[in-house]
C-alpha cells in the first residue's frame, strides 16, 4: 500500500520555510532551483531523424495540436506555481527532461503563465533514439550563464560493443546571485531489461557526473555544483549512494563530497513517481560541499528541498488513484500533467551590511 502522509508533510515544510523567508528576507537573498520531468513534451511534427511518430496526429497517441497546446498550458501552470510562496519570482533555474527539442521549450517559456519571467533556454540535441532531450530554463535576473556544453554518456549493450544512444549530460555554468554555480542536468538510462541488469548504465552516468565535477573544481575550487535530473534510480541505489557517495545528512559530507537532500524524503516513504503501488524518488537534486553551511556564512548556501505535489497534480480516481496525474495512462490520453512530480530547493545568500 502507498503511504499517503507525504503530501501533508511536504506542504507543511513549504509553509514553515515561507515563514523563515519572510523573517529573514532583509538578511538573505533567496533563490529557487528545481527539476521537472515533463513527460513526453513532444511537438506534433514527425522528425525523420528520431522515433517520434507516435506523437503525431496520425500516430499511436493521436497527438494533435489541441492536445499539444493543452500539455504546454499544463506544464506552464505547474512551473508558474512552484515556490511562489517563498519568492514571487518562483523558480529562477529549472532543469527539464523528456522534451523533444528547443522548439517545445521556446513555446513553453512563451506561455502566458510564465512569459513575464523572461526564461532563457540552454539546450542541445541528444542522440537519444526517441529524440528526447534535457534542457535548462533560467531567469537572467538571477543567473548569468557564461558557459554550457553537452557531454555524451557513452554506454554500451551488456556483452556487446554496440552503443546505447541515450541523453547527454547538460553542463551549464555561470554566476547565480553573483556566485559561481554549475548545474548538471541528467536523464540517466532507464531500467529497461531489469533494475540489476541495467544498473551499470546508471553507474556510468554517476561516474561521468563525478568526473565533470572534479574537472570543474580543479579549475574553480570554490564553485557551487548541483547535479539534478531523473536518475532512474533512488537515493539509495548504487549509482547515487556508492558511485557519487551522496550523503543524506549535511554533517556526513566531507570536503569534496556530496549531499542528497532527497534521501530523507525517500526514507520517509515519499516519492516523485509511482509504479505498482510503490513510490520511487528518481527526481533528485544533489549538492556539492561548497553549498553547505559555512562559518562565517558567506556566498550561496543550501536551505531546504521540496517535492511539489499539490492536490490538482494527483490522480483522483481509477487504477492510478493517488499517483501523479499524468498526460497518458494505460495508453490513453488522460489530460494531466506528468507522471513525475517536480522537485526544488532554496538557496540563500547573505546580504552584505
Amino acid at each position: 500500500m502507498m503511504r499517503k502522509k507525504w503530501a501533508f508533510l511536504t506542504v507543511f515544510a513549504a509553509f514553515a520555510t515561507g515563514a523563515f523567508a519572510q523573517q529573514t528576507s532583509d538578511a538573505f537573498q533567496i533563490g529557487l532551483i528545481g527539476f521537472y520531468n515533463l513527460e513526453n513534451l513532444f511537438d506534433t511534427i514527425d522528425s525523420p531523424d528520431t522515433n517520434d511518430a507516435e506523437f503525431t496526429p496520425g500516430g499511436a497517441n493521436s497527438w494533435t495540436g489541441k492536445l499539444y497546446a493543452e500539455k504546454q498550458g499544463n506544464m506552464a501552470r505547474v512551473i508558474s506555481e512552484i515556490g511562489v510562496n517563498l519568492s514571487p519570482d518562483g523558480l529562477s533555474i529549472l532543469g527539464v527532461a523528456e522534451i523533444e527539442n528547443r522548439l517545445v521549450l521556446e513555446e513553453l517559456v512563451a506561455q502566458p503563465a510564465i512569459s513575464r519571467r523572461n526564461y532563457q533556454i540552454v539546450h542541445y540535441d541528444s542522440p537519444d533514439q526517441r529524440g528526447i532531450d534535457v534542457g535548462l530554463l533560467y531567469n537572467p535576473k538571477y543567473y548569468k550563464v557564461t558557459e554550457s556544453r553537452a557531454v555524451p554518456l557513452m554506454v554500451y549493450e551488456p556483452g556487446d560493443s554496440s552503443r546505447i544512444y541515450t541523453r547527454d549530460v547538460l553542463v551549464v555554468g555561470g554566476l547565480y546571485l553573483g556566485e559561481p554555480l554549475y548545474v548538471l542536468v541528467n536523464h540517466w538510462p532507464s531500467r529497461r531489461g531489469g533494475e540489476a541488469a541495467s544498473q551499470p548504465l546508471r553507474n556510468a552516468g554517476a561516474f561521468l557526473c563525478k568526473n565533470i565535477c572534479d574537472t570543474i573544481l580543479q579549475k574553480t575550487p570554490g564553485a557551487n555544483i548541483i547535479i539534478m535530473g531523473d536518475l532512474n534510480d533512488d537515493p539509495t541505489s548504487p549509482s547515487v549512494a556508492q558511485v557519487l557517495d551522496a550523503k543524506g545528512k549535511v554533517n556526513q559530507v566531507n570536503q569534496g563530497g556530496y549531499f542528497n537532500p532527497m534521501l530523507d524524503f525517500y526514507r520517509r516513504g515519499l516519492g516523485t513517481l509511482a509504479y505498482r503501488d510503490a513510490w520511487s524518488l528518481f527526481d533528485q537534486l544533489i549538492l556539492n560541499h561548497n553549498l553547505l553551511d559555512k562559518e562565517p556564512a558567506t556566498g550561496l548556501r543550501y536551505h531546504q528541498a521540496y517535492i511539489f505535489n499539490p492536490p490538482y497534480m494527483v490522480q483522483k480516481s481509477g487504477q492510478y488513484r493517488g499517483y501523479p496525474y499524468r498526460t497518458f495512462a494505460g495508453g490513453a490520453y488522460a489530460g494531466g500533467f506528468s507522471d513525475h512530480f517536480p522537485v526544488y530547493l532554496t538557496v540563500l545568500k547573505p546580504v552584505a551590511r
